[in-house]
């Protein structure tokens, strides 16, 4: 069911071909999860965000150790939703072209006229998953993060426009870093969602065992398509935003930032660097997403605060300080999350 709310602060009116394309949306989404739950168990947060960063148009990155179901949790993702899906195992020999295509010299049969033509690369596709994208050295990572960023790829002096909707989907193994390349902060900056895989409870462990070594494979139905998707994004993108949302949604990004005056002093204590305006945007764009798939026509404080955590987890950058006493990323954000008041009466940072 559809919540309206009625403030005099929103930028535009809740349109009746919206407000049903909400209601089909929901339902999209209810059919997609319900299909996945044939071969994945758990993993609710997941799915959630991975779900928010398709309709916000954004990229993600999963960081979990092996074995968790992240690639079959993106396959069976493209599949329910009618997308075309490749993977790519990252290693160290991989080179720019692997990914993203190659000149070919071809004659032609009647002419005889030689001239090359541009072989497409695996990123031309709509869901591609990185596997293991640490792995890669740094030429061969920044071409996939500038086909992520420009939707498409230069070849020959001619451009080619990558397939809509786009996305990647990349994965980090968080136990292994000999022989890796780990992105540089500006280049996780490009990813929507920094999404943590978690072990699974012993209950769904048994729920696994007992489903992957069955000899039944689920089928899965096809239940939306691009087309769809990309009518779904643009309505997303329709769905206003209340001053005070943008104003608590600012003050959260901008007291992560260890100079600016009214930052926290905890930040300024344990903090290197803070996020940038893209976190701001991103806030923004991610939290329409999950307004959207919840059914509302307006972005509440309670969508921002629940996507702090997978947008900023990545773009802070805690200090030595903070490490020799054991404080992460995550622990750091949700110290903020109490610090910055959610009134909208109230949003200047307190010092702590």
């Amino acid at each position: 069911m559809i919540e309206l709310i009625n403030t005099e602060d929103l930028s535009m009116k809740n349109e009746p071909e919206d407000i049903q394309a909400l209601v089909r949306l929901g339902e999209a989404r209810d059919a997609v999860v319900t299909e996945l739950r044939k071969t994945i168990v758990g993993m609710d947060d997941v799915i959630d965000e991975m779900m928010i960063a398709v309709f916000a148009r954004g990229h993600c990155l999963l960081v979990g150790v092996p074995g968790l179901a992240k690639t079959l949790l993106v396959s069976s993702l493209a599949e329910t939703m009618s997308l075309s899906f490749k993977r790519i195992q990252f290693t160290p020999d991989l080179m720019p072209s692997d990914i993203t295509g190659t000149e070919l010299l071809q004659e032609d049969p009647e002419t005889h006229e030689r001239r090359f033509k541009f072989q497409k690369g695996p990123v031309f596709t709509n869901l591609l998953l990185a596997d293991e994208i640490n792995r890669t050295p740094p030429k061969t990572q920044a071409a996939l993060l500038e086909a992520m960023q420009e939707k498409r790829v230069s070849s020959g002096g001619e451009d080619y426009k990558l397939d809509e909707p786009f996305f990647v989907l990349a994965t980090q193994n968080p136990i292994e870093q000999e022989g890796t390349y780990p992105l540089p902060e500006a280049q996780l900056d490009r990813f929507l969602f920094n999404i943590m895989v978690k072990y699974p409870s012993r209950a769904e462990e048994l729920d696994i065992m007992s489903s992957a070594t069955s000899d039944d494979k689920p089928v899965l139905k096809q239940v939306i398509d691009g087309p769809a998707i990309l009518e779904f994004q643009h309505v997303v993108r329709r769905i206003p935003v209340s001053e005070h949302v943008f104003e608590y949604a600012a003050s959260l990004v901008r007291a992560t930032r260890p100079d600016e005056p009214d930052a926290p002093e905890f930040v300024k204590k344990l903090m290197a660097w803070g996020a940038g305006p893209r976190a701001s945007l991103n806030l923004i764009l991610a939290g329409k997403a999950r307004a959207a798939l919840r059914g509302r026509c307006y972005v509440s404080i309670e969508d921002i605060q629940e996507l702090c955590l997978p947008v900023l987890r990545h773009r802070i950058i805690p200090n030595f300080a903070a490490r020799s006493e054991g404080q992460t990323s995550d622990s750091l954000i949700e110290k903020l999350l109490v610090e910055i008041p959610a009134d909208e009466k109230l949003l200047s940072p307190k010092a702590s």
